[in-house]
This record gives structure tokens, sequence and C-alpha cells, in this order.
């Protein structure tokens, strides 16, 4: 290639990178669509003559870029997989074992329960029934289901206290 048809495609590259960029593109965005249409190009050239290469250049990355801009709208952005964190939410192997002995240690207070009370508090907090059906279940009143309940989470809430 001569000095000036090196100088000529400089300038058309620059051209069609300019108006990659006024139309929202970043500059390596602009570069890589300006490198996308030159080998574009360069494959169809060698099939058959290209007349006005600076116009197929300026068509193809235009073309490039409303594709690029498409695609964006219907599956997102792209992301690195160097540039993506991951959290690992599991919870360690000591809040596990932490959560499994506050469970035995519940279960021990919930033992402690006297039977009506354990058997109504399990009822409300585990089967979710409401007052008025574990009242009629064990022929009691709203208001003394209401104590049962209000008494077992007291007793458990000592009993768990400072654990």
């Amino acid at each position: 290639m001569t000095a000036a048809l090196i100088k000529n495609l400089r300038e058309t590259l620059a051209r069609v990178r300019g108006a990659l960029m006024r139309r929202g593109r970043s500059a390596q965005e602009a570069d890589d669509l300006v490198q996308e249409a030159w080998v574009r190009l360069a494959c169809y050239e060698r099939d058959q003559p290209v007349e006005r290469p600076e116009a197929f250049l300026m068509r193809t990355a235009l073309n490039l870029s409303i594709d690029a801009h498409r695609a964006r709208m219907t599956r997102g952005d792209e992301v690195l997989a160097e540039d993506v964190v991951l959290i690992d939410i599991a919870p360690t192997a000591e809040a596990t074992l932490l959560a499994k002995e506050r469970l035995e240690r519940l279960s021990v207070g919930v033992s402690r329960l006297s039977e009506t009370t354990r058997s109504i508090f399990l009822s409300h907090r585990i089967d979710g029934l409401p007052y008025s059906e574990i009242a009629r279940a064990h022929g009691l009143s709203i208001t003394t289901v209401h104590k049962h309940v209000a008494k077992a989470m007291l007793q458990l809430t000592t009993w768990m206290e400072g654990w």
C-alpha cells in the first residue's frame, strides 16, 4: 500500500469511528465495531470487488452497532466472568452447628412446658391453628388459649436467654 492509500484508510476508519461515537458508542466499542466492519469488508472483497469501500465500512459498522444494541436490549449487557463476584450465602459449619445446638436447647425447653401449654403452643406455632379452633379442641376459652401461648413464649424466651 502506498502512503496516500494508508492515509486515506486511516481517515476513513477515523470517520467511521467518529460516527459510531456520535451515536453513543464508547471509544472501545467503536474500535471493536470498526475492526469487525473491516474484517467483513476484507472477506467480502475476496469474492467480489467493492466499488465504494468507505461506504461499505460505514454502513457495515452502523449495522453492527444497531445489531449490538438490539442484542443488548433482548439479552442484557454482557459481563465478563472475571468481573463477577460470587458470594457464598450458605451458612458456615460453625453457624450450622450453633443452629443445631439452639434447636436442641429449644426442644428441651418445649419438653419442660406443661402438657396442655405445650399442646396449645405447638398447635398455634407449628400447626398454624387459630386460637378459636384450639380453644374449641381443648374446651377452653380463647382468652385461656392466648394465656397459654403467652406463658409458653415467656418460659421459652427465659429458657433460651443468654444462650
